[in-house]
């Protein structure tokens, strides 16, 4: 509770600082997949809003705010029109931060953006990425050794991706979730004995090649023809109509 306080208090300067309204905080990252170690950091992303006035000059303001990384804290946000433009293109990151299960605050303004993302979810954009990132994790699978945090990243991606293939739609980000829904049962003890591992020890620690989990993941990396898979909303006008109900809610009581 002292370190969600320490956050809320850090996004609470930053709108004073910026000049901004944050309408929307989570916690993205490891602790919101559920796999933390004992000294993860702490990834805070965060969506604001400027005053209207702010939008209609020339010399348009940086749309990202980011706090100096440290051990403990990584605190970044994005502006509200740059958000949109990514949720056009069905962005992984942003996707998943309305999934995430650690809010940190979340205003009337988040739940305009929250009702048009089944819009704008694209099946084969989402599919493609975990399937791109589980891949190119697999250069650490190469050593005798893998790091535990790699090893469930790319598990966490396979089932992610296999999760869209069966119900065609947004996974959820939480592991455990995951793991009820995708891994066979026959290796979740496999799993859970990582998880365990992940959650007791650093951020470095290596364990040893796990047979069925290693032959799970290649198979489930093979090509798969996703010329089936549906496409997000092509139209920008929801998204138009959802920036100007941001903008003109902020615009008379925000500053």
């Amino acid at each position: 509770m002292e370190m969600r306080q320490e956050i809320i208090n850090k996004l609470n300067e930053i709108e004073k600082k910026e000049h901004v309204k944050i309408i929307y905080a989570v916690e993205s990252g490891s602790r919101a997949w559920g796999f933390e170690s004992i000294d993860s950091d702490y990834d805070a992303r965060f969506i604001y809003v400027r005053d209207k006035n702010e939008y209609l000059c020339l010399d348009e303001k940086s749309d990202v705010i980011q706090l100096p990384i440290d051990d403990v804290f990584d605190i970044s946000g994005w502006d509200i029109k740059k958000a949109l433009k990514l949720l056009y293109k069905s962005n992984p990151s942003l996707l998943e931060w309305f999934a995430s299960p650690i809010v940190y605050k979340e205003t009337k303004e988040a739940s305009y953006i929250r009702e048009v993302i089944p819009l704008y979810f694209s099946q084969k954009k989402l599919y493609c990425h975990y399937q791109r990132m589980a891949k190119t994790s697999l250069k650490y699978m190469n050593k005798d050794k893998v790091p535990v945090k790699k090893y469930l990243y790319i598990l966490r991606c396979i089932l992610s991706s296999q999760y869209i293939v069966h119900n065609k739609k947004q996974p959820p980000i939480e592991i455990e979730r995951l793991i009820e829904c995708e891994l066979p049962n026959e290796l979740r003890e496999h799993m859970n004995k990582l998880l365990m591992i992940k959650k007791n020890s650093n951020e470095k620690k290596y364990v040893d090649h796990i047979s069925s989990l290693d032959e799970f993941i290649f198979t489930n990396l093979e090509e798969r023809d996703v010329s089936s898979f549906i496409d997000g909303e092509t139209s920008w006008e929801p998204l138009n109509e959802v920036f100007r109900k941001v903008i003109e809610k902020n615009s008379d009581d925000m500053f």
